[in-house]
This record gives structure tokens, C-alpha cells and sequence, in this order.
């Protein structure tokens, strides 16, 4: 077993930031000093923090897929992947696979099992730097969902499923308008075709979306899978997601719907791209906001991975309640507790070594180095 040392360092713990030396061995923390330790590495003053844990980032379609009716080869799609996650400083990630197509050209939403199939044997042949969980994220309207959910399971790896509805007009696009906005400003439709898809979209909304949703709950409470809500805009959602047996609520859309999330004991997940940009993408609350009313529990990349060491050092500097600390759990053990990973996400003698180092540079974290269970991997 291997025994490493940090020095002249500042160590990101719960609830400070110390100056001195941190030891690890056999891939664990095992032990602090407050001075400098001369037979060490020497960090030269940069931040030390746990790694970062992302329960939410669908970054690997774009590998996966890089081009409309385009499918890239999976095990390259997921080392690219995983080299860009671990470049981000995140050491736990949870691919977030998706199940259900609205579009038939759509490749990536019906690949799971494909994509997890890979995802382990890239695990196996020790090619990735970072520790890869499944999340599936089943789209409600869509006729191929649970076949396409089933499939990924007998993969293994699933630790997480979400449950979302993305009907025009429904949760995230509550507003008809904002989705057409969004939908035309990004060019995913011809104008001339948008009415008639949104007509077909609410169509397979009412032919599969109840009785899809009961198959997945059950399926998830069966395996004692952990169960996120996605897009809760009304108090209302989040009483249906409570009702769901959810734990967490994925990027809840109002101010009432976050708040109500956060009080009923539903971790609150929000974008670290709406960090950073200062606002949502399509128009719904700003994270900035739910963090400075004291409703926020987890940060997610999405669909930025490098947005999640950004969005935090941005937090403690643009929210006056918010420490760089407690900035700092919102993407390490926030995310690592609600996912019921118990060994990782913060700086303690006995949990993973999975370490980061990050200067400062004119007010912009850099990630520098990453160890993985006391093993460096960048």
C-alpha cells in the first residue's frame, strides 16, 4: 500500500480551510498535520478539496453522438467523456443515460444498455480516471421508455433514476411560448413543423406517461434504486415526488417548488451552468437565488462538466452566506450523501482519498492534479 503526503497546502474541510499537511494510505486519508512535512509533495499554497461528485451530467450524448444520425464508436465516446470529466475535477460522476425517444433519428435515448455495457468494460480495462455510477433518466411520454430502462438495468451500475416529462408546456417549458423560443432559437425544429410536433408530443404525453411512470417506481423500489424528480415547477410536484418516494429534486423550476423541495427534506439540485451564466437557460428560477435563500443542497454540471468546480468558487464568491466550505459541499458530499455514497466527498481520516488541487489564478479556479483513492490520475 502506498503512503502519500500533501504539504504546504490549504485543506478544504466541512466547515474551514487549514493551512498544513495531509496524509493518505491505501487509497484512504489517514491523517492531518497543521505544520509543513518535508518529504511531501508540496502544493505551493493551492486549495486541496475532496473530488467532485456529479449525479447529473448527460455530457457523454455528446460524445455518443456528435452529430445528428452520427454514432460514434461507444468506448472511444466514453473515454472522451471521461477524460473531460476528470479534467473538471470531478472523481465520481453518474452518467445520465437516458431512456425514452421522442424522435426516432434520436440514437443516444435508446442506447443505455449499449452505453453501460461499455462504460464497465472501459471500468474493467482500467481506462477511465474517474468512478463511473449509471443514472438512468426516464422520459415519461415515450412508448420505448421502460424497454429501453430494463435493458440498461441488467447492466448493473444503476444508482439512480430520474423521472421527467419534457411535454411542451409542461415543467421546465410551463410557458408555451419560452419552449417555442427555445426550440426554434436553437433550430431543433423547422418553424412551419412546430405546432404539429407539439400536437404529437402531447399525444404520446397522454398515451404513456401515467402508466409508464408506475412501471418505473416500481422497478426503482424493487432494486432499491434511488429516485429523483426532474423539473418540479408547482408545490404541487414536489408533493407528487415525495408521494414518488423521490429523495432528490432535479433543477425544480420555481422559487416555490425549490423551497418546498428543501423543507420537505428533498435534496435541491441545481445547474452549475445557471451559476455561472447567472440565470437558466430557459427562463426558470436562478440557482443563485435558491442558493442565497438557503434552499440549495447539490450543484450539477449538466450539460458543462468544467461549470462544476466553477459554479461553486462562484457561489462563495457572489452569494454573502454561502463560504467557500460550505460552496464546496454543494459538489462533493452533498451529492455524495444523497447518492448514499458514505465513503467519499469530504476530507476526513478514513474516507477516500479522492483529492483535488486547485489554484486561484486573476479569481478563476484551475484544476492542477487529481488523485483517485490516493492515486494520481491527472
Amino acid at each position: 500500500m502506498t503512503e502519500i503526503a500533501f504539504t504546504n497546502a490549504r485543506i478544504i474541510l466541512s466547515d474551514e480551510v487549514v493551512n498544513g499537511s495531509l496524509f493518505t494510505f491505501g487509497g484512504k486519508i489517514s491523517a492531518f498535520d497543521h505544520g509543513a512535512t518535508k518529504i511531501a509533495e508540496d502544493l505551493d499554497g493551492d486549495y486541496l478539496l475532496p473530488g467532485l461528485v456529479e449525479l447529473h451530467t448527460d455530457h457523454l450524448e455528446s460524445h455518443f453522438q456528435p452529430r445528428p444520425g452520427v454514432e460514434w464508436p461507444a468506448h472511444f465516446a466514453i473515454i472522451a467523456h471521461d477524460a473531460q470529466i476528470a479534467a473538471a475535477g470531478i472523481t465520481t460522476v453518474f452518467d445520465a443515460l437516458r431512456a425514452g425517444s421522442f424522435d426516432p433519428s434520436d440514437i443516444s435515448a435508446r442506447q443505455g444498455e449499449h452505453l453501460a455495457a461499455a462504460i464497465h468494460a472501459a471500468e474493467e480495462r482500467e481506462h477511465l480516471r474517474a468512478d463511473h455510477f449509471i443514472h438512468v433518466r426516464c422520459e415519461l411520454p415515450c412508448p420505448d421508455t421502460i424497454e429501453v430502462l430494463q435493458n440498461t438495468l441488467e447492466q448493473g451500475g444503476t444508482r439512480l433514476i430520474s423521472v421527467m416529462d419534457h411535454t411542451p408546456g409542461w415543467r421546465q417549458f410551463t410557458s408555451m411560448d419560452k419552449f417555442k423560443e427555445y426550440y426554434l432559437g436553437k433550430k431543433l425544429i423547422l418553424p412551419e413543423k412546430l405546432d404539429g410536433y407539439i400536437a404529437e408530443k402531447l399525444e404520446m404525453q397522454k398515451l404513456y406517461a401515467d402508466k409508464n411512470k408506475v412501471k418505473i417506481l416500481k422497478i426503482a423500489r424493487q432494486l432499491n434504486i434511488r429516485i429523483a424528480s426532474h423539473d418540479d415547477a408547482t408545490i404541487a410536484h414536489v408533493e407528487e415526488a415525495l408521494g414518488d418516494g423521490a429523495v432528490i429534486a432535479e433543477f425544480p423550476t420555481s422559487a416555490a417548488s425549490a423551497k418546498a423541495a428543501h423543507e420537505k427534506g428533498l435534496a435541491v439540485l441545481m445547474g452549475a451552468p445557471n451559476v455561472v451564466r447567472g440565470g437558466s437557460h430557459s427562463g426558470n428560477i436562478s440557482a443563485l437565488d435558491v442558493a442565497a435563500s438557503g434552499h440549495l443542497d447539490i450543484l450539477s454540471s449538466d450539460y458543462v462538466p468544467s461549470s462544476l468546480l466553477q459554479g461553486a468558487f462562484t457561489l462563495a464568491e457572489r452569494v454573502e452566506a454561502i463560504t467557500l466550505p460550505k460552496a464546496i459541499y454543494y459538489v462533493t458530499e452533498g451529492p455524495a450523501k444523497a447518492a448514499g455514497l458514505d465513503d467519499r466527498g469530504v476530507i476526513q481520516i478514513g474516507k477516500r482519498a479522492d483529492l483535488i488541487q486547485v489554484s486561484v489564478k486573476s479569481g478563476q479556479p484551475l484544476l492542477k492534479k487529481m488523485w483517485r483513492e490516493g492515486q494520481r490520475v491527472l
